[in-house]
């Protein structure tokens, strides 16, 4: 998780929302990424979508079922359902999100019947992962007063 939020600050420190994450394999690092949405003007540029991109590119393959992803925040229902489709092993998250969790904040989709059930460990750093979002947008909001 520490190799996450390392990545959430870089992410913080070019102005994006400070998401970082990361995919083991075995015990080694083998995706990053961090939310480029701002920069890649995409919104399909999440820290979880870019380490699983990683990921699949290191091992040579989009099965991921031997991994473990940490991410510093609940994923949105779009890389929850990115994290189902490389069948990632084991989802590890620091902050919850009360706004678009799909890991059991607003809804769980792993609770869905699909072909695969990721177990999930969360609040894993909470308190620090919570503390960088939470400084980054109290920052923005006094940067635009």
């Amino acid at each position: 998780m520490r190799a996450a939020l390392d990545l959430a600050k870089q992410a913080a420190a070019q102005g994006e929302v400070p998401v970082g994450a990361v995919v083991v394999c075995e015990g080694k690092i083998v995706g990053t990424g961090r939310n480029r949405r701002e920069q890649g003007k995409n919104a399909l540029y999440h820290a979880e979508l870019e380490a699983i991109d990683n990921a699949c590119k290191t091992l040579g393959g989009w099965r991921l079922h031997r991994c473990e992803m940490y991410v510093t925040l609940e994923p949105c229902p779009m890389c929850t359902g990115a994290i189902i489709n490389a069948r990632i092993k084991t989802l590890v998250y620091g902050a919850s999100d009360t706004k678009a969790g799909s890991v059991g904040s607003v809804v769980n989709l792993f609770d869905l019947a699909y072909n695969h059930k990721p177990e999930v460990i969360a609040g894993v750093m909470r308190e620090e992962c919570a503390a960088l979002l939470t400084d980054f947008f109290k920052d923005l909001r006094e940067s635009k007063k």
